[in-house]
């Protein structure tokens, strides 16, 4: 009985958000339309090898022949979705970039990127994903037409091996926003067998407006994305989410490449603010797996949203402590 009204209450807030009749609402959360929903989804966390010079069509290839069989793996795991990092396709260097480089960072010339390459291997990802039945979150740059910058992005790809949406990131450090990328605009959530994920990118992780943002959006699992070339930034990193996790009480997942992997790995944390799995600090790419479980009856997550609201002006007392004269020990 629990779960049938679960199941009604996400049905009504999509149709309220969507505007989408029950019938569609309720098709759209269930893979199968009369089918159970599941309190759990296996999620699988890649950290994957620095590739960082565009100009490289063998790296490219390479770079696309590793996600592709960290894929394979988390298929055997029995994964239904493999998260990759920001970058997993290629994670351009500044100084490589630089039309006024290496000594010095300029604006980029993105007519150095191997764009053909990077297709090929995206599409190659994308048909394996269809035939893995397995959605594929990974990060890439996204080119737009020229004078424009590119996005640094997340592809979203489903188990149908369509590219469904695409997370830009938002919050660019300042030698991504003054030479390098332009900055998206929106936050992107999909939904997977009734569970709904969120995206976040780069460096913002320091932010949690972000992470704030998506538990408005009512996520079930963050999935942040990040990249470096060693492992000096990302016990930060890894710290910030885990705290985002449980402050906002869901899921997250923290993929980043496998150079940081010594200092924190690409690992997924539970609401309570614990590690669930963790990839190995060898420095090599790899796969954790995890399975998302959500408590649909936790009572953390409606508390404190009403706590951030208007829930505690009838109860406070109209003096100012400060000047108040029985303010004595």
């Amino acid at each position: 009985m629990t779960q049938n009204s679960n199941l009604k209450r996400r049905v009504r807030a999509r149709a309220a958000k969507t505007g989408e009749s029950y019938t569609a609402a309720l098709q759209h959360i269930r893979r199968i339309p009369d089918g159970p929903l599941s309190n759990s989804i296996r999620v699988a966390v890649a950290q994957t090898s620095l590739v960082n010079d565009p100009r490289d069509i063998s790296a490219l290839k390479t770079c696309g022949q590793e996600i592709r069989r960290l894929m394979s793996d988390a298929h055997l795991a029995g994964a239904r979705l493999i998260h990759f990092p920001e970058g997993a396709t290629c994670w351009p260097h500044k100084r490589i970039m630089s039309e006024t480089g290496p000594r010095e960072i300029g604006p980029s010339d993105w007519t150095r990127f191997e764009w053909d390459t990077l297709r090929k291997e995206l599409e190659a990802t994308r048909k394996l994903a269809r035939k893995l039945k397995l959605w594929t979150v990974l990060g890439a740059v996204h080119r737009l037409t020229p004078p424009h910058r590119p996005y640094n992005s997340l592809y979203v790809i489903s188990d149908r091996g369509a590219i469904i949406t695409r997370y830009d990131e938002r919050l660019l450090s300042k030698t991504k926003i003054s030479f390098m990328y332009s900055p998206g605009h929106l936050p992107v959530t999909f939904d997977v067998d009734g569970f709904r994920f969120g995206c976040a990118l780069g460096m913002e992780a320091h932010y949690p407006e972000i992470f704030m943002e998506y538990e408005k959006l009512s996520v079930d699992c963050m999935l942040f994305s990040t990249a470096g070339e060693d492992a000096s930034n990302a016990p930060a990193f890894a710290a910030e989410i885990l705290g985002h996790a449980a402050s906002n009480t869901y899921w997250a997942s923290y993929s980043t490449l496998a150079t940081q992997s010594p200092g924190a790995p690409s690992a997924i944390a539970a609401p309570d603010g614990q590690w669930a799995a963790q990839c190995p600090v060898s420095g090599s790419p790899a796969i954790a797996v995890a399975d998302v479980i959500i408590n649909r009856e936790h009572p953390a997550r409606p508390w404190r949203q009403k706590a951030r609201g208007d829930l505690y002006a009838p109860h406070q007392v109209d003096n100012d402590p400060r000047s108040d004269s029985r303010n004595q020990f």
